[in-house]
């Protein structure tokens, strides 16, 4: 781009935050009936107004920089918290990225008809419609880009709910809790046992916990490294940490690969680990013969 296109550029850009400023309320009234405010404030028409102006303003200062192709121009900062609300809002409405992103290229239509009522030649091309168009273009790609990123937001929350949801910490007796897992035991995962363990041993003042592997498909080396990480962490907070469940199978593997539990605690069941905390503590349990009256 030339010099002087480049000023030319950059005046006409001035020029429509002059214009955005000016006509703020106007604007503001034309976008509050929009599918993309009407649709997410359907309390309060007031509300969607609000919404809008707020929008205009970060267009405003947008163009006052000159800045109209940049989506990180610091303008869009101050809107990009309300573009994401409402863009979760008809996500979860079902509308894909590039439907709101439409949308919001659809607002262009009210504010260019209001610049051209104020053209001295209606019929003639203006830069400041230019600079509206690349503006407004701008402003479909942050709201693609704020409607993707809520998405993975979300998906980040619902897979962490998911993991937590996995690995529940079940009070098996007074001061013993265990963790029965069940799939395959990754780093994530593996943290969200962790830090589920040490909060029920504080809040529940365990002295034993149980790791049940019973549901682990396989155990390798890295799973075996994350068990021994939870026994240590479990130990450092005063509760001593029985792995059950190993089955045959699985206990092969760890001998061929090597992996040293002999500072672990282990035992082939859940029964089992729970009848080795009970009788650490001196507890027996014993089981009823047939005809006897427990009495």
């Amino acid at each position: 781009m030339r010099v002087s296109e480049r000023a030319e550029a950059e005046s006409a850009a001035r020029e429509l935050g002059v214009f955005l400023e000016r006509r703020r309320e106007q604007i503001a009234q034309r976008w509050a009936d929009a599918p993309l405010f009407r649709t997410v404030f359907t309390v309060s028409r007031d509300e969607a107004v609000d919404a809008c102006k707020a929008v205009v303003d970060a267009l405003a200062d947008v163009a006052s920089t000159g800045r109209l192709e940049d989506v990180a121009a610091p303008g869009f900062d101050s809107a990009r918290e309300q573009l994401g609300r409402m863009a979760a809002s008809r996500a979860r409405s079902g509308h894909t990225p590039a439907q709101i992103a439409d949308e919001a290229a659809g607002l262009r239509t009210a504010a260019a008809e209001l610049l051209r009522g104020e053209s001295p030649d209606p019929s003639g091309e203006d830069a400041r419609e230019l600079a509206l168009t690349v503006l407004m273009g701008t402003l479909r790609l942050v709201i693609m880009e704020t409607t993707v990123n809520a998405g993975e937001e979300l998906i980040a929350r619902q897979r962490q709910q998911l993991l937590e949801v996995a690995t529940p910490v079940i009070s098996l007796w007074e001061g013993v809790v265990a963790v029965p897992l069940i799939g395959t035991l990754d780093s994530a995962r593996s943290q969200v046992v962790m830090e589920s363990l040490l909060q029920a041993i504080v809040e529940q003042r365990a002295r034993y916990a149980i790791l049940d592997i019973t549901g682990v498909p396989t155990v390798d080396s890295l799973v075996a490294q994350h068990l021994m990480k939870t026994v240590a962490a479990a130990r450092l907070m005063g509760a001593e940490c029985v792995v059950s469940g190993i089955r045959p199978a699985i206990a092969q593997t760890i001998v061929h690969l090597g992996i040293d539990l002999g500072t672990v605690v282990t035992r082939s069941s859940l029964a089992d680990a729970l009848a080795y905390a009970l009788s650490r503590q001196g507890i027996e349990v014993s089981r009823r013969r047939a005809g006897v009256d427990p009495r």
